[in-house]
């Protein structure tokens, strides 16, 4: 059990975790929103994006999420035209996935306006801090996995 002083340090560690995360996503969501796409789909596009010719199976592991929860969202970037599916070069079964020249300007639209958010918070904070919230934020991802 926790004490008190500490409960309440935690519980103000969870609040700025929870703005930074809403002020974070809150310009890509607006962008995201004019083409009537959301949270899920700028996953999708960022971890394609950062790893082309992934397979659906290799996504599906890596966002930790089920089949029915990735076919509704990858399908509608893959008729959007932002994501293709195409035949793997060894097992025509496997369908990789990379990003089409239309949704690697989305994701780089999206990434950079992030990428600019975190920049000014780490200018702003310092290396040292930086390198906290780097050690910090890989503890919590670990725990994550359970």
């Amino acid at each position: 059990m926790l004490d008190l002083d500490r409960q309440d340090e935690l519980r103000g560690a969870i609040e700025l975790l929870y703005f930074a995360y809403r002020g974070f996503t809150d310009r890509p969501d607006r962008i995201l929103e004019r083409r009537g796409l959301g949270r899920v789909h700028h996953r999708i596009l960022h971890f394609i994006g950062s790893r082309p010719d992934i397979s659906i199976r290799g996504l599906l592991d890596l966002l930790a999420v089920s089949k029915q929860a990735l076919n509704a969202p990858l399908r509608q970037l893959v008729e959007m035209h932002l994501v293709t599916a195409l035949p793997a070069a060894g097992d025509r079964r496997v369908k990789n996935l990379r990003l089409t020249p239309e949704g690697e300007r989305l994701e780089a639209e999206l990434t950079g306006v992030q990428a600019r958010h975190l920049q000014t918070a780490f200018d702003r904070a310092g290396p040292a801090a930086e390198e906290g919230w780097r050690t910090v934020m890989a503890e919590l991802a670990e725990l994550a996995k359970g």
